[in-house]
């Protein structure tokens, strides 16, 4: 009793009110009103039990039960401000109750709960509380909530009175055992799994409950649980799993029950259940040792060995080849006493005896399940590795030089990869030797007699156990490593298997990586050689060429070292100077080919001042160099024109620059952007090797028609500035950005002006915000819509280039003043002329730049700034399709085409229904390109459809129908696959179709 008067009652006609309308009323709503009134001050919780009185001793249970939901219900808003002697009169009172009706004890246990959240709470209460709840709740009997106030009740305390509850020993664990005993609901379950992990992790006593603790759990093992659809609480079956395992996995004492029940599960026929077990015995293997496994391994290594030489599944066997891994790593963790037995041998012993005589049969289906398991338990530890190499590699090595026929030979060398790769290096001293080393002259003999066969996929097979063979540091002697270059040289300069030799020249890079001085001195100079050579007949021009494709490839992969980058790169401008001089001696495919390797190497090599500097000093003046007298070259011939004049040369140097400048150290960057601009605003060619130019070049005033070739280097100077990072200040800015354009709005040429506008645009995108910036480009707009809105201007197509750049590079930025240029755009979509340009630039403003204006080039880029885009400008373009006259409706459905496409496709996924109605326009529009893009954006809507869409599916298929017929390849594979997502529609959703189809 708490003590009940009257006085203090009638003292709150509030509370009394309250009490009435949610005990007799049924007013469930008063609960949070008397909450409120406590937290607030108005009564207190003293006043509310007193108030309560005549509810808590009624003589009918369900009318005590509501007093104590009130009470409840109060109490978990409030349970923070009690104090201790509040706390301790609360548990007595709801301790008697547990004893009352079972109508009362779901609201006794709820406010039980809230009281275990009180930092107040007594010394002893905690155990006061589950001795309570133990001996007189069966909570297997209770509803679902109600359990699972239990299992709260549980996990609250385990937090903050650990100590307490530790005290009641055993009987805690039982305690938790009965209470979760039946349980089958996937929420209380997780729950009930969390306290089971608790009590493991927490070193709770399991005295004689050890094996209830485990039955309770394990069986649920393995989980069959599927959510149901639309699931509001979003439990999985793999979060049930881990939870699960957590707890089965957590403690050694549960090994004896354990391991019987997983080699049981192992022979289920459900194939989720096979894997469980095998996952879950995979992670006893962090927690077990060799005292726990010894009895078992007999049955754990026959069904490991089962399902992976009878798997009909991927999954499995991965699965199970992992578990053979993680008993094996277990084992050898073990320490072993002298009169107890090693039990890794013991294991070891099992694989061997079952797997090792199938490795002398290659061509039977055997050989490659035994291989994996060996190679499972080989990569578990160092010791591992030795016993199993021991016993296996011997014998790979006399099979392989006693076969003669190529299939055999080849299985056996893949399985000897596997076990090269497989074995576990031992990273505790660069000293050991590698478990390999007694059969390196036998591993390296085979290689090189398999890479010295014809045929190709022995040859393959050779380059990857070399690869393999390369990791184990300090196994090859520099005899091998030399052999072995010699042995790539030839094939990359005879083997024309375009397979062989991209194999070749993947080896050769892994190889360099680790031995650059081979490559240095045997293979570059060799290349060189043959490279420069030239064939003998016009029959081999084929041949040759394909060679030379082969070594540039090869000069590329095997630059990842400094030391290899100063060897290689000069041969590879040579290959341009080459070309630029005798332009016979080097094709244009062999020149774009040059400038590719010389980009990976810009892109690959390690970042050091050394490569900096010779990428600085050496490789940026060279290729500018070659470029320039190329073009002023071409000026004075008419009849020889260098391959160095030509777009698709320019085109792949312009990558080569641009990595080189964006990898730069920020003095060398500075010293860059100064010359590339003193170069092309003031002829300043003094930096630049082989310096006989003429003095005072001009190369961005407006030239000559025949000039194209020297003012096209403009994008050169777009690579050299536009990649560098923003801190890189480049000088005569004001200057520079007139003459860019200048150019861009004057020049006739189309890779000239096009160039000028990205360079343009690229500088505006790093330049800082404030009004310099506003007046550019205000004053740049001016002139570009003068040129536009004169439709006898010679030059729109330029100012509209140079618009749609500038549009990019502040759409990237969030720039305020995009909205001036896209506005622009818009308004050219009803263009007789720009209007389709003006729908084609949309997918550049919201597509990828390569050279220019990506974060590679350090740009201005924000996050998201396509679906910003989208969302400001949709509605604009509805509005103009819907105003625009027929002929020029197809103008705004290519420009929705092109910014839909590249927006996300969960982007898509959301906003595509509101646009349904133009989507299905832009289906018969007779532009190829706009249909394509649009079935391709529609794909991913049709997977989780929208209600709107449901709606106009007649409309829909008609139109995918129509598109079947299409002439385009693409067009109709994409409708076919848009039509077979319709076909997963339910039936009732499709009805009107039917008709149709």
């Amino acid at each position: 009793s708490f003590g009940v008067t009257s006085t203090m009652a009638e003292e709150s006609p509030l509370l009394l009110s309250l009490v009435e309308e949610f005990v007799s009323g049924q007013q469930d709503s008063k609960a949070k009103e008397a909450a409120k009134g406590v937290k607030d001050g108005q009564f207190t919780m003293l006043q509310l039990v007193e108030a309560l009185g005549g509810s808590l001793t009624s003589s009918q249970p369900h009318t005590r039960a509501r007093g104590v939901q009130l009470l409840s219900e109060v109490l978990q808003e409030n349970y923070a401000d009690l104090t201790g002697r509040e706390v301790e009169v609360l548990i007595a009172f709801y301790e008697n109750r547990l004893k009352d009706h079972h109508v009362v004890t779901p609201p006794v246990l709820r406010g039980l709960q809230a009281l275990t959240k009180c930092t107040a709470l007594p010394p002893g209460s905690a155990v006061s509380m589950l001795r309570s709840v133990f001996q007189d709740v069966h909570v297997q009997s209770l509803m679902l909530t109600e359990r699972g106030c239990v299992y709260n009740m549980l996990i609250n305390l385990m937090e903050t009175r650990e100590a307490e509850l530790k005290g009641l020993g055993a009987d805690f664990v039982f305690g938790f055992v009965q209470s979760m005993d039946g349980e089958r609901d996937p929420r209380n379950l997780l729950l009930a799994f969390q306290i089971a992990n608790n009590i493991i992790l927490g070193g709770y006593s399991l005295g004689k409950f050890t094996e209830e603790l485990f039955e309770v759990t394990s069986c649920y093992f393995p989980i069959d649980f599927t959510p149901p659809p639309n699931d509001p609480h979003g439990i999985t079956k793999e979060e049930l799993i881990l939870a699960l395992r957590a707890v089965l996995t957590g403690t050694p004492s549960f090994a004896e029950f354990l391991l019987p029940l997983i080699i049981e599960k192992m022979d289920s026929d459900i194939q989720s259940a096979k894997l469980d077990s095998l996952q879950t015995l995979a992670a006893c293997g962090s927690k077990y040792d060799h005292r726990h496994l010894a009895e078992f391994l007999q049955g754990l290594w026959t069904s490991l060995r089962r399902e992976v030489f009878q798997t009909s599944s991927e999954k499995i066997e991965s699965a199970a080849l992992t578990a053979l891994t993680a008993l094996t790593s277990c084992l050898s963790r073990s320490v072993v006493n002298s009169d107890s037995e090693d039990t890794l041998i013991t294991l070891l012993d099992l694989v061997l005896t079952d797997c090792k005589h199938h490795l002398c049969e290659p061509d039977l289906k055997l050989v490659w399940p035994s291989a994996k398991l060996l190679q499972a338990a080989c990569s578990a530890s160092n010791r591992a590795s030795h016993i199993i190499t021991a016993a296996v590699m011997p014998s790979l090595i006399e099979q392989y030089n006693s076969r003669t026929q190529c299939s055999h030979r080849r299985t056996l060398l893949e399985v000897v990869q596997r076990f090269i790769k497989s074995v576990k290096t031992n990273t505790s001293s660069d000293t050991d030797e590698s478990v390999l080393s007694a059969y390196r002259a036998a591993l390296c003999s085979m290689v090189f007699s398999a890479l010295s066969e014809s045929n190709s996929s022995l040859q393959i097979t050779a380059t990857t156990v070399l690869t393999s063979l390369i990791q184990h540091k300090g196994l090859l002697l520099d005899s091998d490593v030399g052999l072995a270059v010699d042995h790539l040289t030839r094939l990359l300069l005879t083997e024309e298997d375009e397979s062989v030799s991209s194999a070749v020249v993947e080896c050769a890079g892994a190889l360099a990586e680790l031995h650059p001085a081979a490559f240095i001195t045997k293979l570059i100079p060799k290349l060189k050689e043959e490279m420069f050579s030239d064939p003998r007949e016009n029959s081999e021009m084929n041949s040759h060429h394909a060679m030379r494709q082969r070594c540039l490839s090869a000069l590329a992969a095997v630059s990842l070292q400094p030391s290899v980058v100063f060897e290689s790169t000069p041969v590879l401008l040579q290959v341009l100077s080459s070309a630029h001089t005798d332009g016979a001696r080097f094709s244009v495919d062999e020149v774009v080919l040059a400038c590719r390797s010389l980009q990976r190497i810009a892109e690959q090599v390690q970042d050091t001042e050394e490569t900096g500097r010779c990428f600085h000093d050496n490789i940026i003046p060279r290729l500018l160099s070659l470029a320039l007298q190329a073009a002023l070259q071409n000026e004075g011939s008419s009849g020889h024109r260098s391959p160095l004049t030509e777009e698709v040369f320019l085109s792949a140097l312009v990558p080569v620059i641009s990595t080189s400048c964006s990898r730069l150290q920020p003095k060398l960057a500075g010293q860059t952007a100064a010359r590339a601009v003193s170069l092309f605003l003031d002829g300043d060619v003094s930096f630049l090797p082989d310096n006989s130019f003429p003095s005072h070049i001009q190369l961005l005033t407006k030239q000559q028609e025949e000039s194209w070739s020297r003012s096209q280097l403009v994008c050169l100077l777009m690579a050299c500035v536009c990649s560098l990072p923003r801190s890189v200040e480049v000088p005569q800015m004001e200057r520079l950005l007139f003459q860019l354009e200048e150019l861009s709005c004057s020049c006739s040429h189309l890779l000239s002006y096009t160039s000028a506008a990205k360079c343009f645009a690229g500088l505006i995108n790093k330049r800082p915000l404030g009004n310099s910036l506003d007046d550019l480009i205000q004053r740049t707009m001016k002139r570009v819509c003068s040129e536009l809105d004169c439709t006898s201007s010679p030059v729109r197509i330029q100012a509209f280039t140079l618009m749609t750049w500038v549009a990019k590079a502040l759409l990237l930025r969030y720039h305020p003043l995009f909205s001036l240029l896209t506005d622009k755009l818009f308004s050219l979509l009803d263009d007789p002329d720009l209007g389709p340009m003006a729908a084609d630039s949309f997918s550049l403003l919201m597509s990828d730049s390569a050279d220019v204006l990506n974060r590679g080039c350090h740009a201005d880029v924000r996050i998201m700034y396509r679906q910003r885009f989208f969302s400001e400008n949709s509605a604009k373009l509805v509005q103009g399709f819907n105003a625009a006259p027929q002929e020029k409706k197809s103008n705004y459905l290519k420009a929705l085409s092109n910014i839909v496409n590249e927006l996300p496709k969960q982007v898509q996924v959301s906003e595509l229904p509101a646009l349904l109605s133009l989507i299905l326009e832009a289906l018969t529009c007779p532009d190829q390109s706009v249909q394509l893009s649009t079935l391709s954006c529609l794909e991913p809507v049709l997977m989780n459809p929208p209600q709107v869409l449901i709606q106009q599916l007649e409309a829909l298929v008609s139109r995918l129908l129509a598109l079947l017929c299409s002439p385009a390849m693409k067009i109709r594979i994409a409708s076919v696959r848009c039509i077979h997502a319709l076909s997963q529609f339910p039936v009732h959703e499709v009805p009107q179709t039917s008709s149709l189809l």
